[in-house]
């Protein structure tokens, strides 16, 4: 699928209804959602499909502005858990000191751990388990 068609779509999508669309041709799968903030790319490798999703992080506008967040330090899948049986890393109201654990982004395939920069209180998890974030998102909030 080239650049033309995909700019089609998004033509299709922004002056219809839909809220959604989702494509697949020739091993090419193309998701796309109006109400998203900003597209991304992501090319697997030999497996050799792209994906075009665009899904944006649950958050709450007043509380992006707060100086006490943690927030994820690149673009990945947010986790809360080290597993999907685990109990998660942190819970709203659980004190954490600087340098816990808190929850993971999973990057190309690399689980990594996010640590808290802050003692506190969580007081909101701003985003959903299994979730896109991208660089610098405020993913939780610590009073």
């Amino acid at each position: 699928m080239d650049t033309k068609q995909i700019k089609r779509l998004i033509s299709i999508l922004e002056s219809s209804s839909l809220q959604e669309i989702q494509i697949e041709e020739n091993g090419t799968s193309i998701y796309l959602n109006k109400g998203a903030l900003q597209q991304q790319v992501a090319v697997p490798a030999p497996v050799a499909h792209t994906v075009v999703t665009t899904a944006p992080p649950k958050i709450s506008p007043a509380k992006e502005d707060t100086a006490k967040c943690i927030k994820s330090p690149m673009v990945g899948t947010f986790y809360r858990a080290p597993s999907p049986d685990a109990k998660p890393f942190v819970e709203v109201g659980d004190k954490v000191k600087k340098g816990d654990v808190v929850c993971i982004v999973e990057a190309m395939k690399m689980m990594n751990q996010i640590t808290a920069d802050i003692s506190g209180t969580i007081a909101e998890i701003l985003v959903d388990d299994a979730t896109p974030v991208e660089f610098d998102h405020p993913i939780i909030r610590v009073s």
